[in-house]
């Protein structure tokens, strides 16, 4: 199985897989409206423009498993996100990233990341970027704001 064959719900509510990204460099990121570090949208969507051309695609995972951070419909957080940060990079339904009900998508990034393997998803924001073979090539801290990107996002987009 690879990345590619896992069931994702856009936003809207329709299911696809992630194949359509295929060759794509991907920054998968779990995301909330009413937490501490979501400012990280404005670079998030900065990232996406900057580098969607290029073969770029950041894609947007609500959860609200962090202090009930996420609490609105599918609706109201692509409404929030368009008003507050005109965000046009795709986002999907809100997912768990840890526990029994964990998504398959962090399973499998969770599992396949070459730093804090299997580890528990610390909070929203938390980054996985993936080459485009669909290799996840580094989990990245939540705390990281995505500027700090551009240069491992370059280095795979030219590989």
């Amino acid at each position: 199985m690879s990345i590619y064959d896992i069931a994702v719900k856009t936003i809207s509510g329709t299911e696809q897989t992630l194949a359509e990204y295929k060759g794509h460099v991907l920054l998968i990121v779990n995301t909330a409206s009413k937490c501490g570090l979501t400012p990280q949208y404005k670079g998030l969507q900065e990232l996406y423009e900057r580098y969607r051309e290029k073969g770029l695609v950041v894609l947007g995972f609500p959860c609200n498993q962090f202090a009930g951070q996420e609490p609105g419909s599918e609706e109201q957080i692509a409404e929030f996100c368009d008003r507050n940060y005109g965000v046009t990079f795709p986002l999907f339904a809100k997912i768990d990233v840890n526990g029994p009900a964990t998504h398959p998508l962090y399973q499998y990034l969770k599992g396949h990341a070459p730093t804090g393997n299997g580890e528990d998803i610390e909070w929203n924001f938390a980054k996985f970027l993936v080459d485009k073979n669909g290799q996840v090539y580094k989990r990245i801290d939540p705390r990281t704001q995505p500027e700090e990107l551009a240069a491992d996002i370059e280095a795979l987009l030219n590989t």
